[in-house]
């Protein structure tokens, strides 16, 4: 199904085609052809997502049984942002009565799946490089990710890869409800004839690269809906837009668990503050490892209130066990600290049961699962989340933004700053310590923002989960 030629009523420059062909070719060389295969899929139940009831797909040699009332959640990991909107569409499906399937295009045996590990490490390398390097940061990442990306030729080079990852969707009925939270499996999707196909589009910066026509897409934002709407941006000359039916503004993507709770966790939020608790702060590390020089300058202001009683940290390092290693060696104070490393379920426990907070609190899980879903059984305990403007800002707890990485980043935080559930993005370490300081000292400013994500809610801000589910039941 040729998805390059043409974009949306928009034809593609010949010589952008063949250049995606070429690199279609490269992956088929170097990783096999398995176009003609027939891959078989089971499903295993996700131990960490229990409580959704989540099933996740492993390849078999025998065809897949789906329940009934089945959705599935295609994804990959690219960073942890992906992850944890599947996490929130299967928690949005499992509240609506259906049984959340995972799909995760790059955990197969598979030439699509390996083009997408390709692509996911050069992404995770240039994501730390570009943290440790000012010009390769400002000549190359910065401008790939705000600009490199928007552009509709992008789309036309990656709906050729995406061709590649249609054998895994055989044994998937052609109209079960199916939502992508990164474009390729949306596009996996589209290739292999499937109809019920909802594109979660992330971010809030319009970019090329998250099409993927013939699926419904959804976004998260006004600026959002317009850019896509329009195609904003993404030629040098006008284009001819998306219709009515190929796009939707949902909402915030958010589990069920954060959203059903909101009012009675805000209020637990401003009394802690009132009785004088330690404010409890947690410090986010994301998918790709990098920000280790922020991370540093936060702890090395924090951890001197946590010995005042003034602040409670949590650090959830996720899966880079080797950030505790690089912290401690400018900071021996966090052997110390109380560690949850590869210890979930005690982690777990702890959480739920949570009474009182004291002191610094180090977080580390090997399983992809565990490191992104601690963060979210943190977020409904603590008072303030510090984290960089990923897909962290759409999420209802008080927020600080870091400094982002990649410049599609920077309108999340600025949409989150306008909203009014966050504090603008701090892009260096006194701007960041100083904004600490005023948030944990005026009891005033904390309260507004946890009324403000109270008053959100009441406005719907925070179902695109649902939405989201509902659209691809329905289908176009």
């Amino acid at each position: 199904m040729d998805k390059s030629s043409v974009i949306f009523g928009n034809k593609i420059p010949e010589k952008v085609v063949k250049k995606g062909e070429k690199g279609k070719a490269k992956y088929l060389k170097k990783h096999g052809d398995d176009t003609k295969k027939e891959y078989h899929l089971s499903l295993k139940p996700i131990e960490t997502l229990k409580d959704m009831g989540v099933e996740n797909l492993v390849l078999s040699d025998k065809p897949l049984e789906l329940p009934k009332n089945a959705v599935v959640v295609g994804n990959i990991r690219m960073g942890f942002g992906h992850y944890r909107i599947s996490i929130a569409i299967a928690s949005c499906a499992k509240a609506l009565g259906y049984t959340p399937v995972w799909m995760d295009l790059a955990s197969f045996d598979a030439t699509g799946s390996k083009m997408i590990a390709d692509q996911n490490n050069l992404y995770s390398l240039a994501s730390k490089i570009s943290q440790k390097s000012k010009l390769f940061n400002a000549v190359v990442w910065e401008p790939l990710n705000s600009e490199g990306f928007r552009k509709i030729t992008y789309n036309a080079t990656d709906q050729c890869n995406s061709e590649l990852l249609a054998p895994l969707y055989h044994d998937l009925p052609k109209d079960v409800p199916f939502v992508a939270t990164h474009a390729w499996p949306a596009q996996g999707a589209i290739h292999a004839g499937l109809t019920h196909v909802v594109n979660a589009i992330p971010d809030n910066w319009p970019m090329a690269l998250h099409l993927a026509e013939g699926s419904i897409h959804v976004v998260q934002t006004p600026r959002a809906y317009f850019g896509y709407k329009i195609l904003d941006g993404f030629n040098k000359e006008p284009l001819k837009g998306m219709g009515e039916d190929d796009l939707k503004l949902v909402g915030h993507y958010v589990d069920h668990e954060l959203v059903e709770n909101v009012e009675a966790d805000c209020a637990a939020r401003i009394a802690r503050r009132e009785n004088g608790e330690p404010m409890r702060i947690l410090l986010s590390v994301g998918g790709a490892g990098a920000g280790e020089k922020q991370f540093l300058a936060m702890l090395q202001h924090l951890i001197p209130l946590t010995k005042q009683n003034k602040v409670a940290l949590f650090l959830n390092l996720g899966d880079h066990k080797e950030m505790y290693d690089k912290l401690l060696k400018h900071l021996p104070e966090l052997e110390q600290a109380t560690k949850y490393f590869n210890k979930y379920d005690e982690f777990r426990s702890f959480v739920e049961n949570m009474d009182k907070a004291n002191g610094v609190y180090l977080v580390e899980n090997d399983d992809i699962f565990e490191a992104v879903y601690s963060t979210n059984l943190l977020m409904r305990k603590v008072d303030l989340l510090v984290t960089k403007p990923s897909e962290l800002v759409f999420y209802p707890v008080p927020k600080i933004f870091q400094r982002h990485i990649g410049g599609h980043e920077v309108y999340g935080g600025i949409y989150g700053e306008q909203l009014g559930d966050a504090i603008y993005e701090c892009p260096d370490a006194e701007s960041m310590n100083r904004m600490l300081d005023i948030i944990i000292a005026d009891t005033v400013l904390y309260r507004h923002i946890c009324e403000r994500i109270v008053t959100l809610k009441k406005e719907g801000v925070y179902n695109g989960g649902y939405e989201a589910v509902k659209l691809a039941v329905k289908g176009r």
